[in-house]
C-alpha cells in the first residue's frame, strides 16, 4: 500500500544507552514495532511542525507497541545523562528497594506499551497528537507476592500546534502533555520558538517556556527535575547533523 511503512526492532533492552555489556543479559527479549501510514501525500517531512511549507494536505496515522523484559541489573544510573528508566507516574523509579512498602525490592518486571499517533501538515502550519497506554506486570524480587496490586497501567497524551511565522526562518509552537497514572496525573504545557538563522533545518536556535506539574521524569540531559514544579525557561543553540 502507498505510503505504508513499517519496523521491528528485536534486542536485549529497552535503550542500551548508559548500559555497559556487563550489565546486559543474553536473551532477546525486548521487541518494539511501528506501522507508519501516509495516506494524501505518501511522506510527513521531517520532525515535528511543517518547516517544509507543505502546499497539499499531509497526513499521518501511526501505531506502536513495544514489549520487555526488564531487571534492575540494565537501569541506568539516575544521575546518567542518557537515564531512561522506567518509573511510576509520580517519577519514582520501579526498582527503588522498599517504594511500595517494607521489605519489598522489585528486581524484575515486563513492561508492555501501545501507542497511537496522528498529525496533520498544511502552508507551514501543523498540529500532532500521541496517545499511549503502558502496562508493567510479572513483578519479581524479594516481598513482591505482597504488592498491592498485580499490574500497573497508566496512560497519557500530547498535543503539539506549529505555525511557520516567517517560512523557513522562524516558527511558533505550543504543547501539552498529561499523564493518568495510579501514583498521580503529571501535566505541562509550554510554548516556545525556533529560529533558523541559514534558512534550513539543520542549525537553529530555541527559546522555550515549560509550565511543570509534578513532573514524572528528570535527568541531566533534560530542562526539568523529577517532580518538578513551576515554570522553566531555557534556550539552546542546535546543529543537527
Amino acid at each position: 500500500m502507498k505510503g505504508l511503512d513499517y519496523q521491528v526492532m528485536l534486542g536485549n533492552n529497552l535503550s542500551q544507552l548508559g548500559i555497559d555489556a556487563g550489565q546486559l543479559d543474553s536473551g532477546l527479549n525486548s521487541l518494539a514495532m511501528s506501522l507508519i501510514w501516509t495516506p494524501t501525500t505518501g511522506e510527513f517531512g521531517r520532525g515535528f511542525g511543517d518547516y517544509e511549507q507543505h502546499q497539499s494536505v499531509a497526513t499521518l496515522l501511526g501505531g506502536h507497541f513495544t514489549r520487555s523484559d526488564e531487571d534492575r541489573q540494565s537501569q541506568p544510573n539516575q544521575e546518567a545523562i542518557e537515564n531512561s528508566q522506567i518509573r511510576t507516574s509520580d517519577g519514582n523509579v520501579v526498582f527503588t528497594p522498599g517504594l511500595f512498602g517494607p521489605g519489598i525490592s522489585i528486581n524484575d518486571v515486563k513492561y508492555q506499551m501501545v501507542a497511537a499517533d496522528a498529525g496533520i501538515k498544511y502552508r507551514g502550519l501543523s498540529l500532532e497528537s500521541e496517545f499511549y497506554w503502558r502496562r508493567l506486570s510479572n513483578f519479581r524480587g524479594i516481598g513482591t507476592d505482597e504488592l498491592p496490586f498485580r499490574e500497573m497501567n497508566d496512560s497519557g497524551f500530547k498535543v503539539e500546534t506549529s505555525a511557520m511565522v516567517v517560512p523557513k526562518i522562524v516558527q511558533a509552537y505550543v504543547s501539552g502533555s498529561k499523564i493518568f497514572g495510579q501514583y498521580g496525573n503529571p501535566s505541562d504545557t509550554r510554548a516556545g520558538v525556533n529560529y533558523h538563522p541559514f534558512q534550513n533545518d539543520i542549525v537553529w536556535w530555541n527559546a522555550e517556556y515549560l509550565y511543570l506539574r509534578h513532573s514524572p521524569v528528570g535527568a541531566l540531559s533534560l530542562p526539568e527535575p523529577v517532580g518538578g514544579n513551576g515554570p522553566v525557561f531555557y534556550t539552546s543553540f542546535i546543529v543537527n547533523f
